[in-house]
């Protein structure tokens, strides 16, 4: 039975049983609540604020944009601002990924790149190519809508839609934390994740793969998860060798959020496909992308047959578009991408202090996007009992410390796990992360106390 606390409106809320103060304004990393409460947004809403809110250039830009044109059809039209944020978009891109197909947010990317995929082999192979399962994995999102929701492998999140989705197959995570082979390093961990990756074709059959997909850094399925370098350089030679196409999911991990321009940058990794959306417009729009090879774009665009069948109405809006360039050429004009290297080392020093609380059973990151495990007993693992509604206490404590956490899970299995991610703005000042980090102390601290 559900709680009601929402607020009484015409609103379908996502969630009765949550209160939803309402925010007022946003200046930075800061946002303002009615009666001016100040709260730090330290997950920039879901890894989406990177360059904070509030900044008048893109509203004046935006303002600017619309009077000249904000909307046209992809299908007959193009804009100098789709063109643009393409080429930069590029020019951020590992390797040759220098063709650009932009949607309106991650769950339209992730379900571009796989009909990308799938179109690729028949435009290749001839229609009667069998290559179309997606191999995904266990602890990931990858989206919300129907073929995003076929390869996320959360199991919560599904479960009431299972009869309506794909069976794509799916492989254990590089989650190193609860790792199913009893690995006592980060690094044997990635080197079976990998492995179970060539298993998983050799039992399905390489001839009906067409892609596997994966995040670099995970986000909201066990924040802050990723592997040692080893992992992708056997992803990429698997992929190879059985000619199947890699996606990299970038939706959170993207445009800056780990101290690079894209968390692949860390492995020396370049997939076949980056899905993207989030920081690429920094909230001011909704916007997504797919960002495929050379290969991929040839097959289909040049020696096929040069029409992409997959379509949405604001893909490629030029309103968006804008706004995408204006926030990249801010983030580059403005050094915000190494003040993310910067303020990532000292972010992550700080969240290695949190072992201190016994309710802290792994913290684990990149840049500034990292995550927390809360755990009843260290020494075991042992989750919370969802009965006592961890991360809802959690949630609370960090408010009233003016705070704002992204909390999750179910990542220990059987709805059991509460985590949570933290990702704040790249442009974040070490003062402001320092007080970010204070105030999070204490929301833990008294978390600690009321449950243990």
């Amino acid at each position: 039975m559900s709680l009601n606390k929402a607020p009484k409106n015409h609103v379908f809320y996502r969630n009765q049983n949550w209160i939803y103060p309402r925010i007022e304004s946003g200046e930075g990393v800061y946002l303002y609540g009615e009666g001016g409460k100040e709260y730090i947004d330290a997950c920039s809403g879901s890894a989406v604020a990177n360059i904070g809110h509030g900044n008048a250039e893109i509203a004046q830009f935006a303002k600017e944009q619309i009077e000249r044109v904000a909307f046209t059809h992809l299908s007959r039209w193009t804009v100098d601002t789709i063109e643009k944020c393409a080429e930069k978009v590029c020019e951020w891109a590992p390797g040759d990924l220098n063709h650009v197909y932009f949607v309106s947010g991650g769950s339209e990317s992730t379900e571009t790149a796989i009909k990308m995929a799938r179109q690729y082999y028949v435009e290749r192979d001839g229609k009667e190519s069998k290559k179309w399962k997606v191999i995904s994995k266990w602890n990931s999102f990858h989206g919300n809508t129907l073929g995003a929701l076929s390869m996320t492998g959360i199991p919560g999140r599904r479960n009431i839609y299972e009869p309506m989705l794909i069976d794509f197959p799916k492989i254990p995570q590089f989650y190193h934390y609860r790792n199913p082979w009893n690995c006592q390093t980060l690094e044997e961990t990635s080197i079976k994740a990998a492995e179970a990756l060539e298993e998983e074709i050799i039992k399905q059959g390489a001839e009906n793969i067409c892609a596997f997909i994966s995040e670099p850094v995970v986000g909201s399925a066990v924040p802050g998860v990723h592997p040692t370098k080893i992992y992708f350089d056997k992803v990429r030679e698997i992929c190879n060798r059985y000619d199947i196409l890699f996606i990299m999911d970038e939706v959170m991990a993207g445009f800056g959020r780990t101290g690079k321009k894209f968390a692949s940058d860390h492995y020396d990794v370049v997939p076949d496909i980056i899905t993207c959306a989030k920081g690429m417009s920094s909230g001011y729009t909704p916007m997504g992308a797919a960002i495929c090879s050379e290969k991929v774009f040839d097959t289909i665009m040049v020696q096929g047959s040069g029409n992409f069948i997959h379509g949405h109405t604001y893909a490629s809006n030029p309103l968006s578009c804008g706004i995408g360039l204006k926030v990249l050429e801010i983030i580059e004009r403005e050094g915000i991408l190494q003040n993310a290297a910067e303020q990532g080392e000292y972010f992550g020093e700080r969240m290695e202090q949190l072992y201190k609380y016994p309710i802290i059973g792994d913290v684990r990151g990149k840049g500034l996007m990292w995550g927390i495990e809360f755990v009843q007993d260290r020494d075991t693992k042992e989750p919370f009992d969802p009965s006592v509604n961890l991360k809802g206490k959690f949630t609370v404590n960090c408010l009233e410390e003016g705070v704002v956490p992204y909390p999750g899970g179910g990542s220990a299995g059987n709805g059991k796990g509460d985590d949570t991610l933290l990702a704040p703005p790249i442009n974040i000042t070490r003062k402001e992360l320092t007080e970010m980090m204070d105030r999070l102390e204490r929301a833990i601290d008294k978390t600690s106390k009321q449950v243990l």
